[in-house]
C-alpha cells in the first residue's frame, strides 16, 4: 500500500505502525511517531492499523546544537 512517511510517499507492505518501522529499519523505543497527526505511543504501534494512503511521522532526537 502507498503511504505519505516523512513528507514521502512509499509502497510498503505493512498493515501496522510497529511492522512499518520494522520494515523500515527503524530502532529503539526512543522513537517518536504519529499516525495521520495523532502522537502514537510505543506501546501503541503493534495496535495501529495503517490504511492506503495514512500519513505517518518518524521522529528521532539528534545531537547537536
Amino acid at each position: 500500500m502507498k503511504l505519505i512517511i516523512n513528507g514521502e510517499t512509499r509502497e510498503v507492505l505493512a498493515a501496522t505502525l510497529a511492522a512499518l518501522l520494522t520494515e523500515l529499519d527503524y530502532e529503539g523505543n526512543w522513537l517518536a511517531t504519529a499516525h495521520n497527526g495523532e502522537v502514537v505511543p510505543a506501546r501503541e504501534r503493534s495496535g495501529c492499523r495503517l490504511s492506503e494512503g495514512d500519513r505517518i511521522e518518524v521522529l528521532s532526537p539528534m545531537k547537536g546544537g
